[in-house]
């Protein structure tokens, strides 16, 4: 059977000789958008698994450092009551310095005058 000259209308013919519905030109345009949606939908995935190990980063790195900023906060709570206790400690050292200056002036007899 041979190719007619003219088209039949709303049908043609590709190159292997196969009756199509749509224009080559149309059919070319169709499959060339099919294969960059294709690529785009490649590239989106791509994406998506870049974005979630990033976000997965993002994640363990806000973890450690409010693990970091829990050990800071309890070593400033460690380094306030420690300077809490030694003014505790001063306060008492010196309260027991004044008893024993009392003890002391107690204790003494007083000068005695000629």
């Amino acid at each position: 059977m041979s190719v007619p000259s003219q088209p039949l209308v709303g049908f043609y013919f590709d190159e292997l000789s196969k009756v199509r519905v749509i224009e080559p030109d149309a059919a070319a345009q169709t499959q060339e958008l099919k294969d960059e949606c294709k690529e785009f939908v490649d590239k989106i995935g791509e994406f998506q698994g870049l974005v979630g190990s990033f976000i997965e980063m993002v994640d363990g790195l806000a973890k450690q450092v409010e693990q970091e900023k829990m050990k800071a906060i309890g070593a400033r709570n460690l380094l306030k009551s420690i300077a809490k206790e030694r003014e505790a400690q001063k306060q008492q050292l010196q309260a027991l310095i004044a008893e024993k200056k009392m003890q002391l002036e107690r204790s003494t007899p007083p000068p005695i005058s000629d």
